[in-house]
C-alpha cells in the first residue's frame, strides 16, 4: 500500500514539473543538496589518484628521469647548432655588406682545407675550374685581400695566402699614396714592407691598400695596418712591419673576385649601347630631339623628287595641249637637251644640289620643266 502510495506521488509532481513551473524553485534547491552529495561520493577515486601519483613506483621514477636528460642532451645539441647558425649568419651578412662595396663580380667560396705544411700558407676552397675560377685570381674575405689563386682543380682551387714567404703584393699608403711592396714572413699575424726609405712620410696606423700596379690584385682593396715603424739612422731603408686586415686563419667563407677585361674603349662602347636601349624602351627626349634635324634637311629633297616622276607618262597626257602653241618652240630645245642631266635624279643625294642651284632661276627652271614633260 505504502508502494502504491509512494508510486502515484513520484507520477503526479512529475507531471506537475512537466507541466507546470510549481516546483521549479524546489528544483533548484534540491541541486544543490546533489551536487554535494556527488562531491563526496567522487572524492574516494579522487583521493586515490593523488596518491598514486604522489608514490609511484621507482622503476617508472627512473624511466622518466632517463627519458627527460636525454630530451634535455638533444636540446642543449640543438641550442650548440643554433648558436653556430648564428654566427655563420653573422659572417654572411659581412660577407654581403663587403660585396655590395664591391665593383667586380663576387661569387662566395668557402673553405674546406688547409696545408698541413707550417711552412707554407695555403688554403683550399670549394670552388675550382668548372665555376670559372683561373689562376692568380684574388681572394678576400669581410675585411680585405687574403691572397690569390695558384692551383687549378676541376672543382676545388689551391690558395696562397698574403703571409707566405714567397708572396708580395704592390701596396700603397691609403693616407698620401705611397708605394711600396708587401712581402710575406710566415707569421699570419705579420707582414713586412721591403725597400721602403728611411724618410718616407709612413707611420703607425696607415692603412695599406692594394695598388693595382702587379695587374694581379685590382687597387683599393684593404691589404694591411702599419704596425710598427722603425728607424735607424745606420740603415738606408726603414723597418715596417703591418698586419694584415684579413682574418687569415680564422675566415671561412671567401669571397673570388672577377675582375672586368673589357678595355676603356670597350666600356664606352657597351656604356653607350645601354644609354641608347634604356632611351629607346622608356622614350626619353634624346631621340625625338634629333631626328627632326635630318626631317628638316631632306625636305627640299621630297620636294624635288615629285619633279622627276612628274615626267612619267601619266603626266604626259595633259601636257600634249600645251605642246600646240608654238609659243616658245626655242625653249623646248635646250630643254630637251638637259633630261640627261636630270635623270640621275633618281639618286636622292645628287638631285638635291641640283634643285637648288635652279632655284635662283625660276623663269628658266619653269620653261625646263615643261620641255621634260614634252
Amino acid at each position: 500500500m505504502r508502494l502504491l502510495v509512494l508510486v502515484v506521488l513520484s507520477v503526479a509532481l512529475m507531471v506537475v514539473d512537466a507541466r507546470f513551473t510549481l516546483l521549479k524553485p524546489v528544483r533548484s534547491q534540491m541541486s544543490l543538496v546533489l551536487m554535494q552529495s556527488y562531491w563526496i561520493t567522487d572524492l574516494p577515486q579522487r583521493l586515490w589518484q593523488g596518491v598514486a601519483s604522489q608514490f609511484g613506483s621507482r622503476t617508472e621514477l627512473v624511466a622518466e628521469n632517463e627519458k627527460l636528460k636525454t630530451e634535455n642532451l638533444l636540446l642543449q645539441g640543438r641550442m650548440q647548432k643554433l648558436a653556430a647558425l648564428t654566427e655563420q649568419n653573422v659572417r654572411l651578412r659581412e660577407l654581403l655588406n663587403s660585396s655590395a662595396l664591391v665593383n667586380e663580380k663576387v661569387e662566395v667560396a668557402e673553405l674546406i682545407g688547409m696545408d698541413p705544411n707550417p711552412f707554407t700558407h695555403r688554403i683550399i676552397i670549394n670552388k675550382g675550374e668548372r665555376d670559372g675560377v683561373v689562376l692568380g685570381q684574388p681572394v678576400l674575405d669581410a675585411r680585405g685581400l687574403m691572397g690569390q689563386v695558384v692551383e687549378l682543380m676541376p672543382y676545388t682551387s689551391r690558395v696562397l695566402l698574403l703571409t707566405d714567404t714567397t708572396h708580395s703584393i704592390p701596396v700603397q699608403v691609403n693616407r698620401n699614396g705611397l708605394r711600396a711592396i708587401a712581402s710575406g714572413t710566415g707569421n699570419p699575424e705579420r707582414l713586412e714592407l721591403r725597400h721602403v726609405a728611411d724618410t718616407a712620410d709612413i707611420k703607425e696606423g696607415d692603412l695599406l691598400v692594394s695598388s693595382g700596379l702587379g695587374q694581379r690584385f685590382p687597387a683599393g682593396y684593404p691589404v694591411a695596418t702599419v704596425r710598427e715603424v722603425i728607424h735607424d739612422s745606420g740603415q738606408p731603408f726603414a723597418i715596417v712591419r703591418a698586419v694584415p686586415t684579413a682574418a687569415l686563419n680564422r675566415s671561412r667563407y671567401l669571397l673570388l673576385v672577377f675582375s672586368d677585361t673589357r678595355t676603356p674603349e670597350e666600356r664606352a662602347n657597351d656604356a653607350a649601347q645601354a644609354q641608347e636601349n634604356l632611351d629607346a624602351q622608356g622614350g626619353g627626349p634624346i631621340i625625338p630631339a634629333t631626328v627632326p634635324k635630318p626631317v628638316g634637311v631632306i625636305a627640299p629633297a621630297a620636294a624635288a623628287a615629285p619633279a622627276v616622276p612628274a615626267a612619267a607618262p601619266v603626266t604626259a597626257a595633259p601636257a600634249k595641249p600645251a605642246a600646240a602653241t608654238p609659243a616658245k618652240p626655242a625653249a623646248a630645245h635646250p630643254a630637251a637637251a638637259k633630261p640627261p642631266a636630270t635623270t640621275p635624279a633618281a639618286k636622292p643625294p645628287a638631285t638635291q644640289p641640283a634643285v637648288v642651284k635652279p632655284a635662283a632661276k625660276p623663269p628658266v627652271s619653269a620653261p625646263a620643266t615643261q620641255g621634260g614633260r614634252e
